[in-house]
């Protein structure tokens, strides 16, 4: 039997943008605080998925993520930016810690880059939205494809 794993952190599409929390005027982290986040919309991770299915190897993890390199204030101030809405207010670590519920904090304590290099290259995977900005691009234009 073939397994392959697929790590997707970072699951986006038109209806799962971070719009909401826009709104609500919920806080990012400062810049010097700020954590580095990945992202896949959710027509490409599917595209991974069965990708993974034809050509996926055994025992093999695949990173599943886009060529963004971003921090998580950035990526929501690309998200403000593009709606026309607020940017977030950036605030210390320790000032989240006492406004922001846990499970919000727990998104914001790790900080990573994770490279997608297998996934290109093992899956042959060519993605339909290589970067954050294509993927709100589509949202905003109100893409069925998206």
């Amino acid at each position: 039997m073939t397994v392959s794993i697929l790590r997707a952190p970072g699951i986006y599409a038109a209806d799962r943008l971070p719009i909401d929390r826009l709104k609500n005027g919920l806080p990012a982290l400062s810049t010097a605080e700020d954590v580095f986040t990945n992202h896949i919309h959710a027509d490409d991770l599917a595209a991974a998925c069965v990708a993974a299915l034809h050509l996926g190897k055994a025992d093999r993890v695949y990173n599943v993520v886009d060529d963004s390199d971003l921090r998580m204030g950035d990526y929501f101030d690309k998200v403000a930016d593009a709606f026309s809405l607020a940017r977030p207010p950036r605030i210390s670590r320790a000032e989240a810690a006492k406004i922001l519920s846990p499970m919000q904090l727990s998104f914001m304590r790790e900080s990573r880059r994770i490279a997608n290099g297998r996934l290109k290259k093992e899956l042959k995977l060519r993605l339909a939205y290589p970067t954050v900005d294509e993927g709100i691009r589509a949202a905003l234009q109100g893409s069925h494809e998206c």
